[in-house]
Formats: structure tokens, sequence, C-alpha cells
């Protein structure tokens, strides 16, 4: 018997709303919560895609905002301690200054 799965479905959405979402918060026209939403969205409709298609094992836990690795280091609480960020409470705010930088910090 075969087994149909995608390991690596794209997580930015079908028109990359997440990109354009994440660059309206970074610019302040957009919420946490209205990005969370957003995500939250794409996510429903990648399992509900990969669903319709047929796949017998749809993957969870694949979704960044930004960066895989960066997510694990994240979880593993790897994160450079020159940031001043508590890992086991770190918030998307602090999420991202860590992928970018901030006013006293480079990425």
């Amino acid at each position: 018997m075969n087994t149909f799965h995608l390991s690596g479905y794209p997580r930015v959405g079908a028109k990359r709303e997440l990109k354009f979402a994440v660059e309206a918060y970074w610019k302040g026209a957009k919420s946490e919560a209205e990005l969370q939403e957003t995500a939250a969205e794409i996510r429903r409709l990648n399992w509900a895609t990969q669903k319709a298609a047929g796949a017998d094992l749809v993957p969870v836990g694949d979704f960044s905002f930004y960066d895989h690795v960066l997510d694990l280091l994240c979880t593993l609480g790897g994160i450079p301690s020159r940031f001043g960020f508590d890992a086991a409470n770190l918030t998307l705010e602090q999420y991202f200054q860590l992928a970018r930088g901030n006013a006293t910090q480079m990425a």
C-alpha cells in the first residue's frame, strides 16, 4: 500500500499572504492578533488543501512566521544571550528582533 504526503508544503499562503501580513505588522499597520489570525487561516487552508488532494498524512508544526532554523533555536533555548531575552517566554516581537536585529543588536 502506498502512502501519500507532502513534506514541504509552502507556508506563505497561495498569494503570499503571510509575507504581506508580516510586513504590515512590522510597519504597525497590523496588530499581533491580526497577524496570528492570518497565520491560523493559512495553516487551516494548507491542511484542507492537502486533505482535499488525498494526502494520507498531513504534517503539522511546520509553520514559521519567518525562519524554521530560528524556530528551532528558540525551541532549544539557543538564542544569543546578548539580546537579553528569556527563551522560555519569547514574544513574537522579540522573535522578529532576533531575526532582523534591533536598535542595539544586529541580527
